[in-house]
């Protein structure tokens, strides 16, 4: 049974439809609703950690370097670690994980970042299926750092959002 911590911080996957002003925003954390229409076999625990609500296109340097802090304490008492992060900074905090990894001494453990392109809320939208996938593959990877979405996996260093694609891919 794998003890999982699942560390949000806001992105496309968890925008949500302000009627007021007709916008999709960052302003609830609708994981909590996503994970429980899943079936986690194998998953003893998943510990919510809600680190900040950012579009990733509002992160700085110290938003990047929280993110990156708060995985390697996970890691110290988790099997695995999940982020849900906007995809337009994602490469930069995944990137900035393993170097605090690498450098902390902190236990490696798998480390799983994903997101989507269309919020949940939409009826046709990524959302779940990279979650599903994040959850999977945190349980079976070795311990590094990766990228889950669309059906890849890849490992940092190297990975980049393609614009053409709208996908991630890794760099020669």
């Amino acid at each position: 049974m794998k003890r999982i911590a699942l560390i949000s911080t806001g992105g496309t996957i968890e925008k949500t439809y302000q009627e007021l002003g007709g916008t999709l925003k960052n302003h609830v954390s609708v994981l909590d609703v996503m994970l429980t229409q899943l079936e986690l076999r194998g998953v003893d625990s998943v510990t919510r950690v809600a680190l900040m609500n950012k579009d990733s296109l509002e992160m700085s340097d110290a938003d990047h370097n929280l993110i990156a802090d708060e995985v390697v304490k996970q890691c110290q008492s988790h099997d695995g670690v999940i982020v849900v992060h906007g995809t337009d900074r994602l490469a930069k905090s995944g990137e900035r994980t393993l170097e605090r990894l690498l450098a902390s001494g902190a236990p490696m453990k798998p480390v799983i970042f994903t997101g989507a392109m269309r919020p949940w809320e939409l009826r046709k939208t990524d959302a779940t299926q990279n979650l599903t996938e994040a959850l999977l593959a945190v349980q079976i990877v070795s311990p590094g750092v990766y990228v889950v979405m669309h059906n890849h996996v890849l490992q940092f260093p190297g990975v980049t959002k393609d614009l053409d694609t709208m996908t991630f891919v890794k760099k020669n």
